[in-house]
């Protein structure tokens, strides 16, 4: 997988880009839960008023906190506030302060500093338990009136006043006695959580904030409606987020298939026979398309998923310690849950998904099997066995994907299950913390939230290793076809041909062994082939006459021995070099879709029409092109399907006249053509042809009798040279093939 990522390198700064963004999603995403608390926490529950020291209090109120708080906390609560007296503040200072506060004009209010949240912390803990208590004085609570009463009662007459409240007992009463005081009404609060303490004392800051004159309607709706306002434009953020790294990293992953495809088609054009035994065409076709898809697939979720979910489950995770660490342990019950379900189903979904690229081969070559062979099939008759060879093999194909998406169909219901069975863990778990006071609302909906993402996150991860095993497998495929070392390359001083000499092949002690035989196919062949002149092959099937005019052209190279071309050894120049003085014209007339002019002028895309309209005439091609209504504009499907053998021998014949080579190769090329249009063919041909050199492989004794230099082939080895008349004096193979397919009196008229 590795090998096929470093194809990525040109758009590093892209993925760059998608790291960014995606952590800023995620960051946005990761927020959103707290801010949910807070509208519920605060907004709903605290009535927009974020913490327990308020931000402004009357001095009356604040002496009675100062009292409650004991001598210890009085000194730290005064310094973090600053008291504003209308006469000792400045004309604009009041004018400020007056006009948030129309208290100011009647009596000195406190007004709570700038302060870090550290400190805010502090001040917090300190201030919430005297407000609480004052909170319950003043509004009258059974107990503090039952106190303020026996209190009265104890006191000698005289020191109080008739309408006495408890502060005014509260102040008369000795220190020792006040601290006492104290400290017994401090017990049951300071049992109490510092949260449920925190917020029950809130409701002491509303009512001064009531009591001053502030809308705290008004301050809940803004609370509310900004904490939403942060809401709606994180959720903005992330989706704008998630939409450009969707869109950069579907054109990430489409670059990389592009790179992959246009690297193996290259890799595979230039490779030889050598490596096309190696691999076969269909599964050539499924590496280049099949195994490329799943690798680019695989890139997209990965850029979307690989970067996100990590940073949103060790976010959540962080998020959920800030929340509720007490509740941490249902989050490891979660992963564990999560993480067995995806053991469990990986163990039986991998190897299958490995099976799944070969099953995919197989079919393309059944497949492609059974469509370039359906004449065959036909004239057997053979269609009810095929067709149920490729029954099997889609079955198999069927079966094993049916058995991954029945697996996968699994996974998502117990997820949801495994997600859902986790929440109402945590509501059950939540529910008790609140009603002890030590969670609140918010704070239980945002730990919901933050193991939602953790799971999420992990399921997301989960998708990615359940797509990489087969993508592996599949990069793997691709990467075998990259790395594959062409075995004929161009050197790297290349020569040039000599001018002076054109269209002569020279074959010096040549010998040829394919990869991996135990035993030469060809042995010390040599011959010269001159321009002008005719060079024929001939010999029994599996003598070697395709695989040595396959040595001239470079498909494979020569074991032992030099091919010379105009006088230069064929390695030491460039393949492109030597293939443009070559037409060949190969045993099966392979066409290409498009039409009848561009496949003859495949070759030489530069060939006028006059030529064009020449090398068609020479091929015999002329009657059955002015035949169709377009002539030369007609549509050749793939293959030449909708043309006839003989026809597209002769339109390959064509192709390679219209190219003007040094060096006409025709590798039984002949062989669906008539007699009659045989001859005519090589009578023309011979008139065009006499200043460049032509090889002829044939299995016709009546195509290569009147060739200037007749080879014979037998089992790799030259038997006999000459003309003709003179193999039939020397040659006893050549005998034997002649006489096998012309009479007596046929071979004593041709020899005449």
């Amino acid at each position: 997988m590795i090998k096929v990522l470093k194809y990525l390198k040109e758009s590093a700064f892209v993925i760059l880009v998608i790291v960014v963004l995606l952590t800023i999603q995620a960051i946005c995403d990761i927020s959103l839960p707290d801010y949910t608390a807070k509208i519920v926490n605060v907004g709903i529950q605290q009535g927009g008023i974020e913490h327990a020291s308020p931000e402004i209090v009357r001095k009356t109120e604040m002496d009675k906190i100062l009292l409650l708080a004991g001598e210890k906390n009085e000194k730290q609560i005064l310094s973090n506030y600053t008291l504003l007296e209308k006469d000792k503040l400045s004309k604009s200072d009041y004018n400020k302060y007056h006009a948030d506060y129309p208290l100011l004009a009647k009596e000195p209010l406190y007004h709570l500093n700038n302060l870090d949240d550290k400190k805010l912390d502090k001040l917090n803990k300190i201030i919430s338990q005297p407000e609480l208590l004052l909170f319950g004085i003043e509004t009258g609570s059974k107990q503090i009136t039952a106190m303020t009463a026996q209190l009265k009662a104890s006191m000698p007459k005289g020191v109080l006043p008739a309408n006495a409240t408890f502060f005014d007992i509260l102040k008369v009463l000795p220190k020792e006695q006040q601290a006492k005081m104290l400290v017994g009404m401090n017990e049951k609060i300071s049992a109490m959580p510092e949260s449920m303490v925190e917020q029950a004392s809130v409701k002491y800051v509303k009512a001064e904030y009531n009591a001053i004159g502030m809308n705290t309607d008004h301050l809940q709706t803004i609370y509310i409606l900004l904490a939403g306002l942060w809401m709606l434009l994180l959720t903005l953020a992330s989706v704008i987020a998630a939409i450009i790294v969707t869109l950069l990293s579907s054109k990430v992953a489409a670059r990389l298939g592009m790179n992959l495809r246009g690297r193996v088609f290259n890799k595979v054009v230039s490779f030889s026979n050598d490596e096309f035994d190696k691999f076969s065409t269909a599964s050539l076709i499924t590496r280049s398309t099949n195994d490329i898809q799943q690798v680019q697939m695989l890139m997209v979720w990965f850029l979307r998923i690989a970067i996100y979910a990590p940073i949103i489950a060790i976010g959540g995770v962080y998020k959920v310690f800030q929340t509720n660490s007490t509740m941490s342990w249902i989050i490891g019950v979660a992963v564990l849950a999560v993480l067995s379900l995806m053991i469990v189903l990986f163990s039986v979904a991998i190897p299958r998904f490995r099976l799944l690229q070969k099953l995919v081969d197989k079919l393309n070559l059944v497949s492609r099997e059974i469509l370039t062979g359906l004449p065959v099939i036909r004239a057997f008759h053979n269609e009810k066995h095929e067709e149920a060879r490729f029954d099997v093999t889609n079955k198999d194909l069927t079966r094993t994907n049916l058995f991954v998406n029945r697996v996968m169909t699994i996974m998502m219901p117990t997820m949801m299950l495994i997600m859902n069975g986790v929440a109402l863990l945590i509501i059950w778990v939540g529910a008790h913390n609140i009603n002890t006071g030590e969670m609140q609302v918010g704070d239980m909906m945002a730990f919901i939230a933050y193991t939602m993402q953790i799971i999420m996150a992990f399921i997301m991860i989960s998708m990615i290793s359940i797509m990489l095993p087969r993508a592996s497998v599949s990069a793997k495929r691709i990467a075998e076809v990259l790395d594959t070392k062409a075995t004929i390359n161009d050197p790297k001083n290349a020569k040039l041909f000599d001018s002076a000499k054109k269209g002569i092949v020279e074959f010096k002690n040549v010998s040829f062994r394919y990869h991996g035989a135990g035993e030469d196919v060809l042995s010390n062949i040599n011959f010269t082939a001159l321009p002008g002149k005719t060079t024929a092959i001939i010999g029994s099937t599996g003598s070697g006459k395709s695989t040595l005019i396959h040595l001239i052209p470079r498909f494979y190279d020569v074991t032992d021995g030099e091919i010379l071309v105009d006088g230069v050894n064929i390695k030491e120049v460039k393949q492109h070099d030597l293939r443009s003085k070559i037409g060949f014209v190969p045993q099966k007339g392979n066409l290409f879709s498009g039409t009848i002019e561009s496949n003859i002028k495949f070759g030489n895309t530069k060939t006028s029409d006059t030529d064009m309209e020449k090398a068609a005439r020479i091929a015999q091609a002329t009657d059955f092109i002015n035949e169709k209504p377009e002539k030369y504009a007609s549509d050749i499907s793939q293959g030449g399907s909708n043309v006839s053998g003989g026809q597209r021998q002769r339109l390959a014949i064509a192709r390679a006249i219209a190219k003007n080579p040094e060096i006409y190769i025709f590798d039984d090329s002949f062989s669906a053509l008539d007699y009659k249009t045989d001859a005519t063919l090589r009578q023309a041909l011979s008139e065009e042809t006499k200043e460049a050199a032509v090889l002829i492989v044939a299995q016709r004794i009546s195509t290569i009798l009147h060739a200037d230099q007749i080879i014979v082939l037998d089992e790799g080895k030259i038997v006999g040279c000459g003309t003709h008349n003179e193999l039939m004096k020397t040659c006893e193979v050549y005998i034997q093939i002649a006489t096998s397919q012309l009479s007596k009196e046929e071979l004593e008229n041709e020899s005449k």
